[in-house]
């Protein structure tokens, strides 16, 4: 269920990041070579980039593929970014959200990625929505399973946690209340990634001190490659790349309080 990538390091155009290498995202949504579930990810593209001296990403989203997007290949020839994040979408279910429900979703400086699904959606997480404030649920993008767990990431950075460990609660908050989800997640804000390996792959490529990939499956057969376990938390700079296993869903349960519906 979708393909993604975010990249930190030199200023390089989108389109050799995402359409020149031999197995790039561009291909790898019609032919991904390591995606575990679904084969054509058609359901909708987009790229989140950062300009100089701008802490704001801009975005290009479409409704369908992205082998079908004349335009898009016009951007990336010319575009140049030193911190971007993509994605190609298979959703879980069909949905009229078009656009909307294409990766990244963005607020603030960051951008954010779901490659994975809600078991259960979206009954399994009726009770956990209720739990964000009703401006943040009634602003979401789109109705699908995705939207609802980027708002319950926003929610966790707005109140201050620091992107890593967003990422790794609000993993196991949905893995409680949907079990048998995957929830691979990726976010940035252009200086910093974090990203979750829970249910399908994820991979990382880093020259320390000069850029860093981390991406669901590799774009070329560059040996240096490294696969990230399962049920890992993985933060990444431009320096260094930094790997936590993520605690059992019954140890996060019995750590937290309950939350109690917000009004």
């Amino acid at each position: 269920m979708c393909r993604h990538l975010a990249f930190l390091g030199p200023r390089e155009t989108l389109g050799s990041l995402l359409v020149a290498p031999a197995h790039s995202l561009y291909r790898q949504s019609w032919a991904p070579r390591r995606q575990r579930h679904g084969t054509v990810n058609a359901d909708g593209f987009g790229v989140g980039w950062y300009a100089e001296d701008d802490p704001v990403p801009a975005r290009y989203r479409r409704a369908g593929p992205i082998w079908g997007d004349q335009s898009f290949a016009d951007l990336a020839r010319v575009v140049r970014s030193g911190a971007m994040l993509a994605a190609v979408r298979d959703a879980t279910l069909s949905g009229a959200d078009g656009e909307a429900a294409a990766a990244p979703f963005a607020a603030g400086p960051w951008l954010f990625s779901h490659n994975g699904a809600v078991a259960g959606w979206p009954r399994s997480l009726a009770a956990l929505s209720r739990t964000l404030p009703p401006d943040e649920l009634l602003s979401m993008e789109a109705r699908c399973d995705a939207a609802l767990v980027w708002a319950l990431v926003l929610h966790r950075l707005r109140g201050g946690d620091e992107e890593g460990q967003a990422l790794a609660d609000t993993v196991l908050d949905v893995a409680a209340a949907a079990p048998g989800s995957r929830l691979n997640l990726l976010l940035t804000n252009g200086e910093v990634i974090a990203a979750t390996a829970w249910g399908d792959t994820l991979w990382y490529l880093s020259e320390p001190g000069r850029r860093t990939v981390v991406a669901s499956e590799p774009y070329d057969d560059d040996p240096h490659w490294q696969e990230v376990p399962d049920r890992t938390l993985l933060a990444a700079s431009r320096e260094d790349v930094l790997l936590t296993p993520l605690k059992d869903v019954d140890e996060h349960l019995a750590s937290v309080p309950p939350k109690e519906p917000r009004t």
